[in-house]
């Protein structure tokens, strides 16, 4: 667990919950609209889980979930264990320019290598995100499921060469969610 002071806000990075689920979504909701879940990297990320350990929250001193990042599991045509897709990072509206997507983003990239993986993939600014280490370098031979803007495909190695030979199209490899299924009851 972090915390963080930024001017006046206090705010925590901790592992996502359950009951995280309602106040992500109208955080995502807020932050990037309704075209969200129409984006390819959503396809990556349909029916599946994040990354174990993976899934972060920040919280602000009252509570409230004021930042969200998520990794997935993938892999690509000729493998790529380890590999993993970062997004969507999203901070509250209300808190923006406070520093807590920095924050979330560096404590997602010492997690992920702290368990072991190779490499984050993203789409996403490069402006931004260069900040981090990441790179249209070695993305060029790899591809997303569906449109996608190229020079914004990403890729951060946390270890060195694991991207080197890496072809083909992103494919999810993570944990199924766990579908819930309701009967429905006779009237």
């Amino acid at each position: 667990m972090n915390a963080f002071e930024i001017d006046t806000l206090d705010y925590t990075i901790l592992a996502e919950t359950a009951s995280d689920e309602a106040a992500r979504e109208a955080l995502l909701d807020r932050a990037m609209g309704p075209g969200r879940k129409r984006k390819s990297s959503e396809k990556l990320r349909r029916g599946r889980r994040p990354a174990e350990g993976l899934a972060l929250v920040a919280r602000g001193a009252d509570g409230r979930v004021v930042g969200t990042v998520r990794l997935w599991d993938v892999g690509f045509q000729n493998g790529g264990r380890g590999m993993l897709l970062l997004g969507p990072l999203a901070v509250d509206p209300s808190v923006k320019s406070a520093g807590i997507g920095s924050a979330l983003m560096h404590h997602a990239v010492a997690e992920a290598t702290r368990l072991g993986h190779r490499a984050i993939l993203l789409v996403g600014d490069a402006t931004y995100y260069e900040r981090f280490g990441f790179s249209a370098e070695k993305t060029g031979r790899l591809a997303m499921p569906g449109p996608y803007e190229r020079h914004r495909f990403l890729a951060l190695e946390l270890a060195d060469g694991a991207l080197d030979g890496a072809n083909g199209v992103l494919k999810a490899t993570g944990r199924k969610a766990k579908t819930v299924h309701r009967l429905a009851r006779a009237a």
